[in-house]
């Protein structure tokens, strides 16, 4: 409850005019709270909570670029982003191409030490955390998922790093809308891959989400590209490239993924607060 406390804490004082968060899934309950509180003092709130986010992989697109969107989706940091594109929605007539080449490639990173140049992944933030990527990947294969390549601990050689918490990318395929990987947010190295026909399917099943962080998109038909950022319900929206995050652009999420932004302009506007002041140096014009 030591979150509870502080966020107490912060929300009553009276010199504090707002509160940001980017907690994690397990306490987002609480963070609802947490708004209460803010709400009866009357203070701004953004709060970042995290997502499911997709990506769609088009037949028309450029399947080199679209193997490292969905990569750089998935496994950049471990894994541990809230805006990965977890659910990677491949359209079926290059899905055998398309899975052929993402698990070749998924299969090169090296694990290791993050100093390292060559480092690919590095280890997961601890062992109870590391824990919990594994039961997912346990529970994916109970419902039906098929592992295609890691989700195991891997121990690099370098014997200074044998307590660390790595594990292998993981990729599942046969993964259903219901289950739960494809439901909730993981925060580990595991992509989940799903098969679609049409374009109202994709956005259909993208959307059907309680999150709405961040979305991706690869396809070379500009049109469709901007048609479907439009109807994606998600704060974030990837054309052709994934976890880019320029400054200048906000960052937050539709639906549970939080309300506010970060970065450029508008985080300043949520710490800030608008002021009018009109000067008159000649006579007031007044009919009195």
């Amino acid at each position: 409850m030591l979150y509870r406390v502080k966020g107490k804490l912060v929300n009553y004082s009276p010199p504090t005019q707002g509160l940001t968060r980017s907690p994690s899934l397990e306490v987002c309950q609480l963070v609802k709270r947490v708004m209460a509180d803010c709400a009866s003092g009357i203070k701004h709130v953004t709060l970042e909570l995290g997502g499911k986010s997709p990506l769609l992989i088009f037949a028309d697109a450029d399947m080199e670029n679209a193997v490292k969107g969905a990569m750089m989706a998935n496994f950049l940091t471990q894994g541990e982003v809230c805006c990965n594109g977890t659910r990677v929605f491949v359209e079926r007539s290059i899905k055998d191409e398309f899975v052929k080449k993402l698990v070749a490639k998924t299969k090169t990173l090296k694990i290791g030490d993050p100093v390292n140049d060559d480092t690919m992944m590095g280890a997961l933030i601890n062992k109870a955390h590391m824990d919990k990527v594994l039961n997912y990947i346990e529970g994916a294969k109970k419902q039906g998922a098929t592992v295609l390549c890691g989700g195991e601990r891997f121990t690099p050689e370098d014997p200074a790093l044998s307590g660390g918490c790595f594990m292998t990318p993981c990729i599942l395929d046969n993964v259903q809308d219901d289950m739960t990987v494809a439901k909730e947010e993981i925060f580990g190295p595991v992509l989940s891959l799903m098969t679609f026909d049409t374009e109202e399917e994709a956005i259909t099943r993208a959307n059907a989400s309680e999150f709405g962080l961040a979305s991706g998109l690869f396809t070379n038909d500009l049109k469709r590209a901007h048609r479907l950022a439009a109807q994606l319900e998600a704060g974030y929206v990837w054309i052709n490239n994934f976890n880019l995050n320029p400054v200048g652009l906000p960052f937050g999420g539709f639906k549970h993924s939080g309300i506010g932004r970060e970065n450029a302009a508008d985080s300043i506007n949520h710490f800030s607060q608008l002021k009018s002041v009109y000067v008159e140096m000649g006579d007031v014009d007044c009919p009195y």
